[in-house]
C-alpha cells in the first residue's frame, strides 16, 4: 500500500465573484522511505500542493475534488481534531522561511518541549532530555547551549538544523520540505541535504521536496515530478529525466541551470512568463513559451505519453515517440 495516494486533486481559490483554479487533476503517489521531489517555476503550484496535502491552505483556497488519502485514511474527511494526531506526528512540514517556523519569544528548548508533550504525556526532563539527543542527532555540536538560545541567536543553517530536530521529535512517516535550502549558502545547502537524505534513509521517512533546482533534487530525490501552471507535465526517476529530459519545458528548466552555459555566455533562459491564474492559455498552458509547439498544443489538452524513463504530458514528444516506432516497424519489415 502506498503510504500517500494523491488523485485527481484539484486545488481553487475564492477572488472576488470568480474561483480560480490553482491545481489541475494531480495524481501520484508515494511509498514508505521514499524521496519524490516537486520541482519548476514560481507560480507552478508546487506549494499549493504540500500545502493542500497537510491542510494548510489558506482561508480563501479549498480542494475542489479529488482524494488524498494517507494509508488507509482519506485526509480529506478528518475533523481538526482528527488532524492535530496526524499534522506534526505522521506528516511534518518544513518552511521555506526559517525565522517564520520558530517562534522568536520563545527558546529552542522551550518550543521542542512544547512539540513533545502537545503529542506525548511525559516530564519535563524526559522531555528536555530526548529535545538535547535529537538536536545532537543533527549534528548541533553544543546542543546543551542551543536548547537555552533563542532563534535569533542561531544562523541560517543551525535554524534549519533545529527545525529538522523539531521535525524529527515526533518520527512523522511523511516530510514535506518546502525548498527549506534556498536562503542558505552552498556549503549549508549541501550539509543540509545531506543531513535530510540520511535522516530519510535511517528511519524510513518518506519525502516530498519541493524546489525549483534540477541541482539540489538530483543529490537527494529518487523520483521527481515536474510541475507547471497548476499541472504535472513530466514524471519519473530522477537521473533519467535528468540526463533525457522529455518535455519541452522540462528541457528548458536544465539548459537554465548556470552549468549549462559556457563560460561568460549569458544563461540560457524560458521565454516567457508563467501563466497568472487569471490568463491561464487553453489547450497546453505551455504552448505560447514552447518552441515545438504544434497545432493541436492551442486548444488540447495533452494526456500523459509513456516513454522509456518517464511519462510525459506533450503532443510533441507523442508524435515523436509514434514516428520513431512506426519506422522501426517499417525498418523490420523491410529486412
Amino acid at each position: 500500500m502506498s503510504l500517500l495516494s494523491v488523485g485527481h486533486l484539484s486545488v481553487r481559490f475564492k477572488q472576488h465573484h470568480q474561483d480560480l483554479t490553482a491545481l489541475f487533476d494531480i495524481s501520484f503517489s508515494i511509498q514508505p522511505g521514499e524521496r519524490v521531489a516537486v520541482v519548476g517555476e514560481s507560480g507552478a503550484g508546487k506549494s499549493v500542493l504540500g500545502y493542500a496535502i497537510a491542510n494548510l491552505l489558506p482561508e480563501q483556497g479549498y480542494i475542489a475534488c479529488g482524494s488524498v488519502r494517507f494509508g488507509d485514511q482519506e485526509l480529506r474527511s478528518l475533523s481538526r481534531r482528527e488532524w492535530r494526531k496526524i499534522r506534526g506526528h505522521r506528516i511534518a512540514m518544513i518552511f521555506q522561511d526559517m525565522m517564520m517556523s520558530l517562534n522568536p519569544v520563545l527558546t529552542i528548548g522551550d518550543q521542542m518541549v512544547e512539540a513533545i508533550r502537545s503529542h506525548s504525556k511525559i516530564s519535563f526532563h524526559q522531555a528536555r532530555q530526548q529535545a538535547i539527543d535529537t538536536l545532537h542527532q543533527v549534528r548541533i555540536r553544543t546542543p546543551e547551549q542551543c536548547f537555552y538560545q533563542y532563534p535569533h541567536q542561531l544562523s541560517g543553517g543551525m535554524r534549519q538544523r533545529v527545525i529538522i530536530a523539531i521535525v524529527l521529535l515526533l518520527k512523522p512517516e511523511l516530510i514535506i520540505a518546502d525548498e527549506p535550502t534556498t536562503a542558505l549558502d552552498v556549503t549549508l545547502q549541501a550539509e543540509i541535504l545531506h543531513l535530510l537524505k540520511e535522516i530519510c534513509e535511517q528511519h524510513q521517512v518518506a519525502l516530498l521536496f519541493i524546489s525549483h533546482d534540477f541541482g539540489v533534487i538530483s543529490r537527494i530525490c529518487e523520483r521527481t515530478l515536474v510541475m507547471y501552471a497548476g499541472k504535472i507535465v513530466e514524471q519519473g526517476p530522477t537521473l533519467g529525466i535528468i540526463n533525457d529530459p522529455q518535455h519541452p519545458y522540462t528541457q528548458g528548466l536544465i539548459n537554465a541551470l548556470p552549468q549549462m552555459a559556457l563560460p561568460g555566455q549569458p544563461l540560457n533562459q524560458i521565454s516567457g512568463n508563467m501563466p497568472s491564474l487569471t490568463a491561464r492559455p487553453s489547450g497546453c498552458a505551455f504552448h505560447p513559451r514552447c518552441p515545438y509547439a504544434l497545432p493541436e498544443c492551442r486548444y488540447l489538452t495533452p494526456d500523459f505519453f509513456y516513454t522509456g524513463v518517464s511519462a510525459t504530458a506533450c503532443f510533441v514528444v507523442e508524435r515523436i515517440q509514434t514516428v520513431n516506432a512506426d519506422s522501426e516497424v517499417d525498418h523490420g519489415t523491410d529486412i
